[in-house]
This record gives structure tokens, sequence and C-alpha cells, in this order.
């Protein structure tokens, strides 16, 4: 992908990339964009869209990662629809001006105060794993903060993509909202034009390009990436509910989440433990043959099944281990006896193997994570607040879990995003207005 001036590929009905911006910053400038009631509005029609299509975005979903209806309702639906009703009922206050604390000398008659500013024409990239949620959970920041979006769906969920992109036209005012299909000359059409915000969700490689274009017009960016993020299991920890939910959290959607536990760290005495506990797991999940189970999900395509399969040889298959290309299945994975400097430690994984990594202590695991990239998670099982406090003042990460992975995902109170090598910014609920929004700041001196 470059990002060369000028590139004029076409989107949906031959407009070049440029028409589409320019039409969308035509819809900008007039204001109608920055009323609650426009906002609400276009926050019901995504409602709708989920909700009124259920049945055939499940069905996209399974067609491209074999999602079950469950899981496929409750991660890239339901998940969803619960932002938009929080934004809903709260986006009043939350745009209200907040006063600002004058000092004295100024007099008692000057105030300040800050208030949420839309930003413009704005820019979302979706990646392939969470197609539909992580296509349209930024959108919900993006309208409610009184934006016109450009959405950029995934070009590797074909299924997923279609269906969403033909809803969103359905759905949406064009003038408002336009999607733009395609791959990497789309996208490097779109990324040479000039927004006013660029939310980007996937790899690295393709964040340090997206933010390469961005820089030529001093474009923020919110840059979603992955990482390596480590489980700590201390000593204290019970190991047979730390392997079940380990489990539960790691092998959802096949492992192909940015926020999947990556590897564990312990001590030799709880590896020893933790192993056959989560054999146990697995089973009790996904019975004998994972293969048959209708909660796994498939690898979503033949150059990621391959670069998986290649990283089993970089420890012993403990649990699992079994693959079948032609199904695109791999088995729920414990990889241990695994070297710091073996390959499957040099890359997210990304897929449904989780390594197991001995360390001496808690010592040794926190001087392990932090000669790494900063994760995305940082993840622990331990009954002790002390342990607790080490690890979230020593290292530096996204955010933290104790006992359960994916939490902090799930609290949209909480903010999600990197830092360092796992991206930068934040999203979900008031923090995506914030996102997509500028916060003046304003003085008024009265003259009399």
């Amino acid at each position: 992908m470059t990002t060369t001036q000028g590139t004029e590929s076409r989107t949906h009905q031959s407009e070049t990339a440029a028409e589409v911006v320019g039409r969308l910053r035509a819809t900008f400038n007039t204001g109608v964009t920055r009323s609650l009631d426009w906002r609400v509005n276009q926050l019901q029609r995504l409602r709708a869209l989920l909700v009124e299509n259920e049945q055939e975005l499940i069905e996209a979903l399974w067609a491209d990662l074999r999602k079950n209806a469950a899981e496929a309702k409750t991660q890239e639906i339901d998940f969803t629809v619960a932002d938009i009703d929080e934004t809903l009922a709260n986006l009043e206050n939350w745009l209200q001006p907040r006063p600002v604390e004058v000092p004295a000398h100024f007099g008692p008659t000057t105030t300040a105060y800050t208030t949420y500013d839309p930003l413009g024409v704005v820019l979302v990239i979706a990646p392939w794993n969470f197609p539909l949620h992580l296509l349209i959970d930024p959108i919900i920041g993006a309208l409610a903060a009184g934006n016109t979006v450009v959405a950029k769906p995934s070009e590797i969920s074909v299924h997923t993509s279609a269906v969403a992109s033909r809803l969103l036209r359905e759905y949406f005012d064009p003038d408002v909202l336009t999607v733009v299909e395609g791959g990497a000359e789309e996208t490097t059409a779109l990324l040479a034009q000039r927004f006013d915000h660029i939310f980007y969700t996937g790899n690295g490689t393709v964040g340090r390009i997206v933010m390469a274009a961005a820089a030529k017009n001093l474009t923020p960016v919110t840059l979603e990436l992955g990482g390596k993020s480590p489980v700590f299991v201390a000593p204290d920890a019970d190991v047979d509910e730390t392997a079940k939910r380990l489990v539960g959290a790691k092998f959802g959607n096949a492992g192909q989440q940015c926020i999947a536990p990556d590897y564990v760290l312990a001590d030799p005495a709880t590896v020893a433990a933790l192993v056959p506990a989560l054999r146990a797991a697995v089973e009790a999940q996904f019975g004998t043959n994972p293969q048959t189970a209708a909660g796994f999900g498939r690898i979503i395509n033949e150059r990621h099944f391959d670069r998986l399969t290649a990283l089993l040889d970089s420890g012993k298959a403990a649990v699992g281990g079994r693959h079948d290309r032609d199904d695109l299945f791999i088995a729920p994975t414990v990889l241990t006896d695994v070297d710091p400097a073996s390959p499957i430690m040099q890359e997210e994984i990304f897929g449904p193997i989780l390594a197991v990594v001995e360390v001496e202590d808690l010592d040794a695991a926190i001087a392990f994570i932090n000669e790494r990239d900063k994760p995305l998670a940082l993840y622990a099982f331990t009954e002790s607040e002390a342990t607790k406090a080490r690890l979230v003042n020593e290292t530096s990460s996204g955010g933290v879990a104790w006992g359960q992975p994916v939490m902090q995902l799930l609290m949209t109170g909480l903010p999600f995003g990197g830092v360092g090598e796992s991206g930068m910014g934040r999203y979900h609920g008031r923090y995506s207005l914030e996102t997509f929004s500028h916060l003046k700041g304003v003085a008024d001196v009265p003259l009399s």
C-alpha cells in the first residue's frame, strides 16, 4: 500500500475518494450535524440497522468466521447495541458545557467553560476479526460527536462486509455516512485525502502507513492495534477456575481477538498444575473433538492458517495441536516448553494457540513483560492485592483485568485503547465522544 497524493481510485457509484470527502464536508459545513436531535436520529438509525437485520448479520458472520449464532449475537450485535443505548441515554448530559473555575483576580463576572466541538469528516477503517462490531462501534462515537463519516469495512471478511455495507447505505443518507469498499487501492486513495480524524483498527504494519498518511495533513489518529497480551498466574491462584476463564477468553473467535491472552507466565510448579487444568477446561467447553463443536470458529483464510501452523513448532503441544487446512481448523492448543526466543514469542499469535513460558517468580514476570513491546492488555490471576499493585504500577499496558481476561473491554465506563506498539487513543462510551470531538475552551469577559 502507498499513500501517493492524487491517487484516484473509484468508490461507490464511480465517485473518487476526493469527491466523497468533499460531499461529506459540504454536509458538515451546513451545521446540520451539530444539533442533539440530529445526533440522536443517526444513532437510532444505527441501532435499527442492527436490531432489524440481526439474522442476516449472524449468517454473514458464520460464513466468514464460523461464528455460532450465540457468539455472533452477543459479541457483534448485543454489545454494540448496548454501547448505542448507553450513548443515547447519556449524550445530552455529556454534551453540556462544563464550567471551569476562574482565578479571583479576573473578577467576579468573568466565566469560563469547556464544550465539545465536532471535528468534521472522519474515516473509520475496520478489521476482519470482528467485522461488524469493530466497524460500527467507532461510528457510534463519530456520529454522537456530530461528524460525517466515511466507513471502510474489511475486504477480508467478505460476507459480513457486503451485508454491513449494503445496510449502511439503506439506513443512512450518503451525504452523512458513505461506505467505501475495496482493498489496498481504495484505502490508499482515502488516506490521500484530508480527514479531521482517522480511526484505524488492525495491525501495526498498516497502522504505521495510516499514521504516515495522516501526518501529511496533520490529521489526528486513533490506532487500535494489538500485541502480545501476557497472563501472569500466581502460585495462589485457583488453577481450575483460572483454566476455565482462560479457555473462555482465549479461544473465542478461534483466538482471533486483539485482546485475547497471548501467553502465560508462571513458575514451574504452577505450570505443572495449570496445564492439566487447561486440558480439562478445553474438553469441558469444546468436547473431545473441537472440530465438531458448534461453539468453535475457524481461521479467516489460508494465509493466516499457514502462519499459525508454522508457530506450532515453537513448543510442545500439551493440549490440542491438531489442524485441518481444508476446514481452516486449528484445535485449541496449549504449547509448553516455549523458548522466549522462539518464533511464537516474536509476534502476536492471533489464533487458538496459547504459549506457556516458565518464569521464576513475580519479579521475573515483570521483567519479562517490560523487556517487550507494551501490550494492549495485561491479565493476572491472583488473590494478592500486593501482586496486583505491583503489576499495575510496574508495567505498562493499554488496560488491565484481574481474574477475568477481556473484562476491561466489556465495561464501557472504562477507556479502551493501546499504548506504544499496541496503539494510541481510546474509545467506548464517553471516551468515544471525546475521541471524535475537540474539547474547546471558552472564556467570557463581560464588557461592562
